[in-house]
């Protein structure tokens, strides 16, 4: 089973505590998460604004202050935190949240981003836009769960800021491929790059014409014999130990849903920066 697709799993947590981790259960897994630290009390929300294909919350802290938070429906794993708007009805991005993973567990972060925008509300609707690009700044908050294994403060730091330097290198060589669809949802960017990335793993019937000749040499890792000179003759340098160590297979498997919001970053953009009109339901 891929990254983004949920396998149930059921922990016991303070003799109750019920995580669901699967397809559509990320406000499950999330609201386990932030139960376990307590920061599910150290907010709540006041308002909900929706649209066909965005939300905004705005949420209130203990100590009374108004922050929004940013989701789209395409990319459930991610949220974007911005501040209150002043009178004018600027506001800043201040951090990106993810909570994602496969049947293994989850990775969970806070990336700090830089960016501005502009929110008008008038009581019944939001509009919303942001102005200019956003700039990722650097992984400030990490939590790792693999299988039985939980990971947080600077081991979990180091390992998914290093995660997060192969998926944007991965993600950037995709997008050179002109070939490649666009503005694909997830059941499809799947569909397309996994016999590109892995051939070895998908039936013959979808591997990419000539990826195997015979005078090509092979390595071992993860349990898989990998096509060396199939790397070679498709990947740049940088991706060719990656793939060849089994490396990017973990990362396709523990991250699949991180990898595909990378790779439709620009998409991201482009929607986050149409005006977006949304109607106030709570």
């Amino acid at each position: 089973m891929n990254g983004h697709k949920f396998k149930l799993t059921v922990i016991q947590i303070f003799g109750g505590l019920i995580l669901l981790l699967c397809a559509g259960c990320v406000s499950l897994v999330e609201k386990a998460g932030r139960a376990l630290d307590g920061s599910a009390f150290a907010e709540k929300r006041t308002a909900l604004y929706i649209a066909p294909d965005m939300e905004l919350l705005e949420m209130r802290s203990k100590t009374g202050e108004r922050s929004f938070i940013i989701t789209m429906s395409k990319y459930p794993t991610m949220k974007f935190r911005a501040s209150a708007p002043d009178e004018s009805g600027e506001f800043y991005l201040v951090s990106l949240d993810y909570l994602g993973g496969g049947a293994q567990g989850w990775n969970e972060f806070k990336l700090d981003i830089s960016g501005e925008g502009r929110l008008v509300l008038d009581g019944t609707t939001a509009a919303i836009s942001v102005q200019n690009e956003i700039e990722p700044i650097q992984i400030s908050f990490a939590r790792i769960k693999r299988y039985d294994t939980r990971l947080s403060g600077s081991e979990a730091l180091t390992m998914l800021r290093n995660r997060h330097e192969r998926i944007k290198t991965i993600t950037e060589w995709m997008n050179t491929n002109e070939t490649a669809p666009k503005d694909m949802d997830v059941k499809k960017f799947e569909k397309y790059w996994k016999p590109v990335l892995f051939p070895e793993l998908v039936s013959r019937k979808y591997r990419p014409a000539g990826w195997q000749s015979g005078n090509d040499q092979w390595n071992r890792a993860e349990s898989i014999n990998w096509n060396k000179s199939y790397t070679e003759r498709l990947f740049p340098e940088e991706l060719r130990e990656i793939r060849n160590s089994g490396t990017m297979l973990r990362d396709w498997e523990e991250a699949f849903d991180w990898i595909y919001n990378e790779y439709e970053w620009d998409r991201i953009l482009e929607t986050l920066g149409r005006e977006t009109v949304l109607t106030r339901k709570k």
